[in-house]
């Protein structure tokens, strides 16, 4: 696959960490416009509570409205298992399409029957407005954009590639941070190996910005690197590290990780482009599979 890879564009990029998920959402904006897109938008909800709130799209709405920008897109990476989508509530008040990688389909199947939904749930991804395949382009005002597919944390991973900007989702983490697990239901080691080096086949120059940053041994949250650091330096990838050593560490490291406090409500309100299932009264509900994951 040739992919339409452009440095010389150089997009602005506004990060805005939400603490409570450790995700990294981003205001993206064309140098030569007005225009934006958002990646990984984070809507906040006490679990225990049953209790949704917006605190974090709203951060996000303020800034485009006071900037006065125009949102052209609402990507997500992937369907994240750690925090839920606010898509719907932005999309509500700024406008914009919802995109996502065509593969939602083997998501919204595979979770379609662990969480039990009916005939009702489309399975077809027509929850979003435009599905990527390999490769897709699409304009954020007059910046080309595209997405570059990378299955192995989930068969539905995309990087999103800016002019010198990358999105990675959850595909590869800061170099000290290493990579994503691989044990979700579609997750595979080897593919995520692959798909890392499909990432690390891009310009050494261009910048890379992750999903997600867990500021690893006390240091502060980061969520800036460059491809060129992490060939050199990636803990999981970098340097002389072979599949088969990657595959064997990430398969006995992830046997040792407990769950996303989130999983059960992101991926029923994420596989929905952002939207919360209603029991048959058109009441928000969530449904808690046992033994299910």
């Amino acid at each position: 696959m040739a992919y339409a890879v452009d440095i010389s564009v150089k997009p602005e990029v506004s990060a805005h960490f939400d603490e409570a998920t450790n995700t990294i959402t981003y205001i993206v904006k064309d140098p030569s416009s007005d225009h934006c897109a958002i990646i990984d938008s984070v809507m906040d909800m006490d679990y225990a509570a049953g209790r949704i709130t917006y605190e974090a799209a709203d951060a996000l709405i303020e800034e485009i409205q006071t900037r006065g920008l125009i949102l052209d897109w609402i990507i997500e990476t992937h369907v994240h298992a750690d925090h839920l989508s606010a898509a719907p509530y932005i999309q509500q008040k700024l406008g914009g399409k919802v995109g996502v990688g065509e593969k939602i389909m083997v998501i919204q199947e595979t979770f379609g029957k662990i969480f039990n939904e009916g005939t009702e749930f489309q399975r077809d991804g027509s929850q979003f407005d435009a599905l990527f395949k390999d490769g897709d382009t699409y304009m954020i005002g007059n910046m080309q954009a595209f997405a570059m597919y990378t299955p192995g944390h989930t068969p539905a991973c995309m990087v999103h590639v800016v002019g010198n900007a990358a999105f990675s989702g959850d595909t590869i983490f800061m170099p000290d941070g290493g990579s994503a697990r691989c044990d979700f239901p579609g997750g595979d080691a080897g593919e995520l190996y692959d798909s890392i080096m499909k990432v690390l086949s891009l310009p050494d120059e261009m910048r890379l910005f992750m999903c997600h940053d867990y500021g690893p041994n006390g240091r502060a949250i980061k969520w800036e690197t460059t491809v060129g650091e992490q060939k050199a330096n990636n803990i999981h990838v970098g340097g002389d590290k072979t599949r088969e050593d990657f595959v064997n560490f990430r398969t006995t490291r992830d046997a040792q990780l407990s769950m996303p406090k989130l999983i059960i409500p992101s991926l029923q309100v994420n596989m929905r482009a952002g939207k919360v299932p209603t029991d048959q009264d058109g009441n928000p509900m969530l449904k808690v599979p046992i033994n299910g994951i």
